[in-house]
């Protein structure tokens, strides 16, 4: 099937309910047969963008464009793109068959070319032995399936979809992630998505826009947002479990490295670019649970676990420990034989550290330490 791809840019866009500001002078451009994924905290405006670009909300302010063409004042309908929403929104009484054909049949395209769609469809999605059934006679990763191709047999230029798997049981999330990913391959074209699940992004996207508060915070490849988050909300939001911070104040600062010492008095020492700190500033250390270790004589701490979750292949030990203010949270490896009310000794590597600086910004990482 031969689907045309579009690029999408956002320009200065902002959207404002009443005086409620929702979104705020968001700049960003979708390359053609990109999946692009906005992922963020509920009420962070991720679905407001999405609907904005659908033409399902008006921009307050800025400029909205889909190849290269101006649609601000566009309608939906002559945007070139399709919706796929969170509910599945068939309608009951047809057979999947009418559901996906309804749209071209309203549009009174011929009847050979309405069937050979919907068969196409239906045989990229594998779905076409379920055609003459009912929706209620489905799963719901099968009705999903159906929203999609009434999606593709319009053949739009841009796919938009609004947190489709939150209707799934976990599984069948995983399974339909996999489903996803097979189709922006075998469809090649432009897919903007929107998640509150950082796994469904980091599995899914080829950039990832991270949104809070009406901001976009970083736009990167999901690597780059895991390796080099540009500040805490996203170093905190990449990552499951989530990165440890721990306050700390500089000792020695240069371009190469950064000393920083612990509030329990362990001296740190980070392969970040600290030219821009000073001895006694405050900052805050980074370290995510996989990168601390149990071996290793490099910035040694000691934490006191309070409480452990053995999930076969990992475990994951909950330390208290000075300066964090929530579990310090190791995962370590799934034959690590640790329990409630040990101390556990741990070893930061230099290279796998981050720092940040008062106001969140990330000081730059190195990737290996120099000495």
């Amino acid at each position: 099937m031969e689907i045309p791809v579009a690029n999408v840019n956002l320009s200065g866009v902002s959207k404002v309910f009443g005086t409620t500001p929702i979104l705020q002078d968001v700049n960003l451009e979708i390359r053609d047969g990109e999946f692009m994924v906005f992922v963020g905290p509920s009420g962070c405006g991720k679905s407001t963008l999405l609907r904005l670009i659908a033409g399902l909300e008006d921009l307050s302010s800025g400029t909205l464009k889909i190849n290269d063409r101006v649609v601000n004042d566009v309608p939906p309908a002559e945007r070139g793109i399709a919706m796929v929403f969170q509910s599945y929104a068939l309608y009951p009484h047809m057979s999947l068959y009418d559901n996906m054909a309804f749209g071209l049949q309203l549009a009174k395209l011929p009847k050979e070319d309405i069937d050979a769609a919907v068969q196409q469809a239906a045989k990229i999605l594998h779905i076409e032995h379920l055609l003459q059934r009912k929706p209620r006679d489905l799963s719901g990763g099968q009705r999903q399936r159906v929203a999609i191709g009434r999606a593709i047999v319009r053949k739009p230029e841009v796919f938009l979809f609004d947190e489709p798997l939150s209707n799934l049981d976990a599984a069948l999330r995983v399974r339909m992630r996999y489903e996803f990913a097979k189709l922006h391959e075998e469809l090649k074209t432009t897919m903007v998505y929107v998640t509150h699940d950082q796994v469904e992004a980091m599995t899914l996207a080829d950039r990832i826009v991270v949104l809070s508060a009406g901001r976009i915070e970083q736009v990167g490849s999901p690597l780059e947002l895991y390796e080099h988050p540009g500040n805490l909300f996203v170093a905190g939001f990449i990552g499951s479990p989530r990165m440890n911070f721990i306050q700390a104040e500089v000792l020695q600062a240069s371009a190469q490295q950064a000393v920083v010492q612990l509030q329990g008095g362990a001296r740190i020492r980070c392969a970040v670019d600290a030219s821009s700190a000073k001895p006694g500033d405050a900052l805050t250390l980074g370290v995510r649970p996989e990168h601390l270790r149990t071996e290793g004589q490099e910035n040694r701490i000691e934490a006191d676990v309070t409480f452990v979750e053995n999930l076969g292949s990992t475990t994951h030990a909950y330390c208290e420990f000075p300066g964090v203010e929530e579990a310090l949270t190791c995962e370590l490896d799934g034959g690590t034989r640790v329990r409630a009310g040990s101390r556990l000794g741990l070893s930061l590597p230099a290279d796998k550290t981050y720092l940040f600086n008062a106001s969140g910004q990330a000081l730059r990482r190195h990737v290996a330490l120099e000495v």
